[in-house]
């Protein structure tokens, strides 16, 4: 599954982990102010906002699976299998297929505030990108600098949720993940006390013991938990690289190893790539499972004027630096 997540410093950064038992082809996109979105339902957009992300490309067409435009609203879909409910077109609605939500906030909106009025309006539709390649089930995080809210299509229609916690997984529904923090409100990153008896002479054995009765698992609900007390316990420099680098530390305690997941017929869900992107510089940070050295790509070197997409395949292979 997926985890995402905000953090901010000096700067405010967002990205996610995505775990899958294989890849699509994923390249960081940028997609420049005229590029033209054609809508099922809605037109043409013409002229919107750029923006940079990772996507699957599919007939010059990019599928953002998260995405950050240059005013610094960012954006995230994950799996929401089960709980996503799609619909026909409505003619009083704006009708939105589910691969074209994130274009369709980022091309317009500046700000979480911007994103909520088009929200309020919107119908997203059950209209497949092409027939190879079915409607996903997905919810999402929208985030900018002073706010994060969670985006929900579900049974009783869109939901808008606050996010304060500012990290997203998966199921089960959102209200229900921030409800079960209630349960970890005893964690902290303090050595623990002894609380269990006063008749007992319980002591700390170790250092490290700080965060204890944390879950470990790897389902979306534990790392909801995990990820949401990473975050909001940690503490980084405020330069660009000591943010960048404590920010992938963050994703880094809900990462997924080949093997710990096993999904049967020898597949196995892993992190195939973690991301971090400055969202008010537009410089779009990742790591992959088997590159653990950081790369980027900044949207300002690029020609955001233009019409055609800039895509750079992910560096895959290790990179080892040779000390001797």
């Amino acid at each position: 599954m997926c985890t995402a997540a905000t953090y901010k410093t000096k700067d405010f950064y967002f990205g996610r982990t995505l775990d899958y038992e294989f890849s699509y082809g994923d390249e960081v996109t940028i997609t420049p102010r005229d590029y033209k979105f054609c809508l099922r339902c809605m037109g043409e957009m013409a002229h919107h906002y750029a923006m940079i992300g990772m996507a699957h490309v599919a007939e010059g067409y990019p599928l953002y699976y998260d995405a950050v435009n240059e005013k610094g609203l960012c954006m995230a879909g994950l799996n929401f299998v089960g709980n996503a409910v799609y619909r026909a077109p409505d003619p009083q609605k704006d009708n939105i297929a589910q691969y074209e939500l994130i274009p369709w906030i980022l091309g317009q909106c500046d700000s979480v505030a911007q994103a909520r009025t088009l929200l309020s309006r919107i119908n997203l539709t059950n209209i497949p990108f092409n027939p190879q390649l079915p409607v996903a089930q997905l919810h999402w995080l929208i985030a900018d600098q002073t706010e994060a809210i969670t985006v929900e299509a579900v049974a009783d229609g869109v939901m808008v949720y606050d996010n304060p916690a500012g990290v997203l997984t998966n199921n089960p529904p959102f209200p229900m993940q921030l409800f079960n923090l209630n349960n970890y409100m005893h964690v902290s990153p303090d050595d623990p006390q002894n609380r269990f008896s006063s008749q007992l002479p319980l002591t700390r054995y170790s250092r490290g013991m700080g965060g204890m009765g944390l879950p470990g698992d790897l389902s979306s609900q534990s790392r909801f938990v995990r990820v949401a007390f990473t975050k909001l316990n940690s503490l980084s420099g405020d330069t660009e690289a000591e943010s960048v680098s404590q920010f992938f530390h963050i994703l880094g305690s809900v990462d997924q190893q080949r093997g710990c997941c096993d999904l049967g017929d020898g597949k196995y869900e892993i992190t195939l790539y973690t991301s971090c992107c400055n969202a008010q510089k537009g410089i779009y940070y990742y790591t992959t499972y088997d590159n653990h050295q950081i790369s980027a790509v900044d949207m300002r070197k690029e020609i955001l004027d233009g019409q055609n997409l800039a895509r750079y395949p992910l560096v895959r292979g290790e990179q080892i630096f040779c000390q001797n």
